[in-house]
């Protein structure tokens, strides 16, 4: 065993050894130059076919010297971020060995840098999280604390931070935030940009990007980050608490709307949003702020002329129906929509809205929020068609098995027991019509978009095996609804239309799916970057199951709620979706060579919140049969342009039909008439008697202006119902939502209906 004095002595010897070495690196170091390591380029976007869409991330930086930067900004930029600037050294080396920690480990870098380690590390370093990168922001910082006076430092930091909204630098920042120069920011403003610094992304009170980024979110986290700096002033002498209380929370200083830029006009801004978000998400070791500082040749999977085409057929629609100077109702509608080729996964087109230049800044094709209605309903088949339910002994159903299509039906579960509300009553699941079906086959339910028997069969099948067969399909875990009530079944879930439209593009090629992708390659300096290879594809749905379900959907276009559709005058496949209170519509459907998802609603985007379409271009509620179908027809019709038509596989008969326990025989007949029909009709297949099932009129089928629905009467809704709205017989796309409830039962949701 060494002695203590050997032991004492290693440790002085090691210490001497970390001392010498140290100070030679602080000998070796210089400083990077400034200037040289903050040079930013544009990134360049293309086209699929190789050519430029747009240039972007040219630096949007003007650096201004301390004395045009207030004092409000220096301190809340120091409370929030290194409260002891001006006494300490430069480094904080308790930050330091916690972020060598944790990368030694394989983890993620941390945080914890003084002002002038973030200054070394914006302004004279490249972005790389490593630990040789490390030790050099630990002696340059070391040497800038040394050398480079304190308000130098604090200019330099302020003024290569990145803020969000492609704002480098205070000035920057506060001409983005604000429409005024940095030196004229009141104490409230200089603390919101001093917020923004935690990550523009999550704390830009206008919203970013991805489902956790809302406006509300980001509002949130602002105002709470925005008071807790202004409180830290205080604490830190920076700001007497006269002068905080004049800035309550109900002062806010709500910055400006992200303004329009000139090359994101168009289409292109929600082009580059899209393929942006790509590439962060799957560039390796890539963050946004590398990103934005340019250089960067992105070439994306968008098709010129479909995203042209796309574009003019919501326009035209638009023209055609929406007026906001003839009927307030008008305002606020909004268009999206996305096509996806099947059996590969590239997305060609999107519609986002009217444009950044007119300043609408959502991506309406890669939106969180909008529920889809009753295109969920072809998941709750699928799933049916794969795990059976109870009176099958859970081997997969037939589209031809029955179920109780009529109004107010009574849902049980799949135990037998009914499904209860809060108050201890049943709940009863209602179609948008009284119109009494009776007994029909689940090939009928669809054609006819009849709720009903698609709440049942999903409480029957279960409504996880629905979620998971969703998921496979191409549907994103974040954008489920997580009450898993009986109004799952009718698509109170909002994936976008990208994801949609990949969902469907997996029944369109019988099961394998592709991951929806909008990036072909990243170069940089002329160098391919990795992450960038086509998804693989994965089997997510039984070739017969996909086969069979697209059998039943192109029946809708054929006989059912998206007749429009059958102007294509080719084989296709589709669902309408209508949701609770008319607050948005969908129709998604496909070919075989394309899949094109289109969501119409109406939302406010100074109050963020959706709106009843009621009224809307004077029709008495709008249905994803109408206006949606119309735009999906117009542009299916340029975009299939040329290109063969194609059947899809003929599908082999699966499973056994297995009708809803209940069900009455068939009345004895020696008609033919009254055998099951092997194709869908316009009236119910089976029903509990005549008397329950009359065959509907035209006025039962069709709305006075449906194009090609031969009848003129009344202008019924889903289903037979009395919608009088645009779409005819959009089937039983709408359903009230059950309230919560504690005593097993499973209700409601944020949304209604399908």
């Amino acid at each position: 065993m060494p002695s203590w004095k050997q032991v004492a002595s290693l440790c002085v010897g090691f210490a001497g050894l970390v001392v010498g070495a140290a100070g030679v690196a602080l000998a070796v170091v210089t400083v990077p130059n400034e200037n040289d390591a903050a040079r930013a380029q544009n990134n360049v976007y293309l086209w699929s076919d190789g050519s430029v869409m747009a240039r972007d991330g040219e630096t949007n930086r003007q650096n201004v010297t301390i004395d045009e930067i207030p004092y409000s900004m220096r301190y809340a930029a120091i409370s929030a971020e290194n409260a002891s600037f001006y006494q300490d050294s430069g480094v904080d080396p308790m930050g330091i060995a916690r972020a060598l920690f944790n990368m030694a480990r394989g983890g993620e870098t941390q945080g914890g840098s003084t002002i002038t380690q973030q200054y070394v590390k914006n302004a004279m370093l490249n972005q790389d999280q490593t630990l040789d990168r490390k030790f050099k922001e630990l002696f340059i910082s070391i040497k800038v604390g040394w050398q480079v006076d304190k308000d130098k430092i604090l200019q330099g930091y302020l003024n290569t931070s990145y803020y969000g909204r492609g704002a480098y630098g205070i000035q920057a920042a506060a001409q983005a935030y604000y429409g005024k120069n940095a030196k004229e920011l009141k104490p409230d403003e200089s603390a919101l940009l001093a917020t923004v610094l935690k990550g523009a992304n999550l704390y830009d009170p206008a919203g970013g990007t991805g489902p956790q980024a809302t406006k509300a979110e980001n509002t949130k986290r602002a105002k709470a980050r925005w008071a807790w700096i202004l409180d830290r002033e205080v604490a830190n002498h920076r700001m007497s608490k006269a002068g905080r209380a004049k800035y309550p929370m109900s002062k806010f200083p709500t910055p400006d709307q992200p303004k329009p830029v000139a090359s994101k006009s168009g289409q292109i801004g929600y082009l580059m949003d899209t393929a942006k978000k790509y590439v962060l998400k799957h560039a390796q070791g890539m963050n946004e702020r590398q990103f934005d500082q340019g250089g960067y040749t992105i070439r994306t999977t968008f098709d010129r002329k479909k995203t042209e085409e796309l574009t003019a057929a919501v326009k035209k629609v638009n023209k055609r129906y929406i007026d906001p100077k003839k009927r307030a109702k008008d305002r606020y509608v909004q268009f999206g929509g996305a096509s996806v080729v099947p059996g590969d996964g590239k997305i060609v087109a999107l519609y986002g809205g009217e444009g950044y230049d007119k300043g609408h800044f959502s991506n309406n094709a890669d939106t969180f929020g909008v529920p889809v209605g009753s295109t969920w309903k072809p998941f709750v088949l699928a799933a049916a068609m794969k795990y059976g339910t109870s009176e099958s002994n859970q081997q997969g159903i037939s589209q031809e098995s029955h179920y109780n299509g009529n109004d107010h039906l009574k849902v049980k579960k799949a135990d037998g027991t009914y499904v209860l509300k809060q108050d201890g009553s049943p709940f009863y699941q209602e179609n948008e019509s009284s119109h009494r079906w009776g007994y029909i086959p689940l090939t009928k339910a669809m054609e006819q978009s009849v709720n009903t028997p698609f709440v049942q069969l999903a409480m029957d099948v279960g409504m996880d095996k629905v979620k998971e067969t969703a998921h496979k399909a191409g549907i994103s875990p974040e954008s489920f609804d997580k009450n898993l009530n009986p109004s799952f079944a009718l698509g109170t879930s909002t994936p976008s239309a990208i994801r949609m439209a990949d969902a469907y593009a997996t029944f369109a090629n019988s099961g394998t799916k592709y991951e929806p992708y909008s990036v072909t390659k990243l170069m940089y300096k002329g160098e391919d970057q990795p992450g960038f290879e086509k998804p693989t594809p994965e089997s997510a749905i039984d070739s017969d199951i996909a086969n069979n379900v697209t059998s039943v959907l192109e029946n809708v276009i054929k006989n059912g709620t998206a007749k429009l559709a059958s102007r294509l005058g080719m084989p296709a496949a589709g669902k309408t979706g209508t949701t609770d209170e008319n607050k948005s519509a969908w129709f998604v459907g496909y070919t075989k060579k394309l899949s094109t998802a289109i969501t119409m609603f109406r939302e406010d985007a100074q109050n963020p919140r959706q709106l009843s379409m009621n009224g809307v271009g004077g029709f008495d509620s709008i249905h994803g049969g109408a206006l949606p179908t119309e735009v999906w027809t117009e542009y299916m019709l340029q975009a299939m342009k040329g290109v063969p038509s194609e059947p899809f596989p003929t599908p082999v008969k699966i499973g056994e039909r297995v009708d809803e326990p209940g069900m009455p025989a068939p009345t004895p007949t020696p008609t033919p008439s009254q055998e099951p029909s092997d194709s869908p009709s316009e009236t119910p297949s089976e029903s509990a008697s005549p008397s329950e099932s009359p065959s509907p009129s035209p006025s039962d089928t069709c709305s006075k202006w449906d194009i090609g629905c031969g009848g003129t009467g009344g202008g019924n809704g889903n289903g037979g119902g009395t919608g009088g709205g645009p779409g005819g017989s959009t089937g039983g796309d709408t359903t009230p939502t059950p309230d919560p409830t504690d005593g097993g039962g499973i209700f409601g949701g944020p949304h209604g209906g399908s």
